[in-house]
């Protein structure tokens, strides 16, 4: 309700102040004495039907938090405080990068979606790792669960070809405070990104990876991040390679370069320019590529739904589909904090949901 009223004057500001705003303030408003307990009462739901397990991790709730709101683990205490089941952040480099040029993200009101093309925007593997070192002594410290992924990626300067040292060099800095690590290969707003989903690509970076992985005393759980612009026979290949090379799961799906069926008027989006549009529109194909991807898996890879989440009956679409766990992003911009809420109550009340 609250957020309701503070809508329209966010929407004033540009997308990456308000949400820089909103953030910070709700950082701030935790560090006010007696607001912690308030807060994490108000917010979290709690019942042991709604813990999972998956991949040896114990998530409360099937609700998470979607990389590319919190770039830097800069806001990680707040983001759990609002009831997430997990937090992933990133996505993140080797070297800080200040990603593309602003303006760069684009609110799209009459799809309920979002327009970006950040570039990996980020302060680098070893500033997050830092920070995720602390959050994870504060998970300690208050007793809380909740998981925490990190997204990775390649810099904007390296070279395809030397893609893999990037993403090794990452997973060396932040393996040891994650509690899963998501390779992303799927973002349209770094050139050439893309190419590492085809198989010739995509088993030298997993095969490395995991290669790697599998000789820690206790592996991370890996998984990989597509797009969802991939025809059927990419999809398939993204599956067998993944399972090929043991990966704990896939997240379907990333933003989409596919403007077909926009109620956002041509000269609007043109004026917008390039970038992935996430939310409501992506809504259906994320299903789809859950559902596609699970007939093909069976039960051995852990899925996560990511794309026009807005309400339980959307929770409940990918949970049908074959999703075990759920993932929020442009909604938040729509409905607020409260939404997290909403959507565990309503999973406590129909699992189904």
């Amino acid at each position: 309700m609250v957020y309701r009223l503070l809508r329209p004057l966010l929407f004033v500001l540009p997308p990456e102040t308000a949400h820089a705003l909103t953030l910070s303030s709700w950082q701030l408003l935790l560090r006010i004495p007696g607001m912690r307990p308030l807060i994490h009462g108000l917010c979290r739901v709690r019942s042991p039907q709604l813990q999972l397990e998956r991949c040896g991790l114990v998530f409360p709730n099937r609700i998470g938090l979607a990389a590319g709101l919190d770039k830097d683990g800069r806001y990680l205490q707040a983001l759990a405080s609002l009831g997430f089941g997990f937090v992933e952040i990133g996505t993140v480099t080797p070297l800080p990068q200040p990603g593309n040029e602003a303006p760069r993200l684009f609110r799209l009101p009459a799809d309920r979606a979002l327009l970006n093309r950040m570039g990996f925007n980020n302060q680098g593997a070893d500033v997050v790792a830092a920070r995720l070192k602390e959050f994870q002594e504060w998970k300690v410290r208050y007793k809380w669960q909740t998981v925490v992924g990190v997204n990775i990626g390649k810099n904007r300067s390296t070279p395809l070809d030397e893609a893999v040292e990037d993403y090794l060099f990452c997973f060396d800095r932040l393996h040891q405070w994650a509690d899963y690590i998501v390779i992303n290969v799927s973002s349209p707003n770094t050139e050439g990104l893309r190419e590492l989903q085809q198989r010739s690509w995509l088993d030298g970076l997993l095969g490395h990876l995991q290669q790697v992985n599998e000789k820690l005393p206790k592996p991370v759980p890996l998984f990989l991040k597509i797009a969802p612009d991939l025809s059927s026979s990419e999809v398939a290949d993204v599956v067998d390679c993944a399972l090929s090379h043991r990966l704990s799961g896939l997240i379907a799906a990333n933003t989409t370069v596919n403007r077909h069926g926009l109620r956002t008027s041509a000269p609007v989006l043109e004026r917008m320019g390039s970038g992935g549009i996430s939310g409501k529109p992506l809504a259906g194909r994320s299903t789809e590529l859950i559902r596609i991807i699970r007939q093909r898996c069976g039960n051995r890879l852990t899925l996560m739904a990511s794309g026009g989440i807005f309400t339980p009956e959307d929770v409940r679409e990918k949970l049908q589909a074959g999703a075990d766990l759920i993932q929020l992003y442009t909604a938040l911009v729509y409905e607020g904090p409260g939404l997290v809420r909403k959507l565990v109550k309503a999973l406590a009340r129909d699992p189904a949901s």
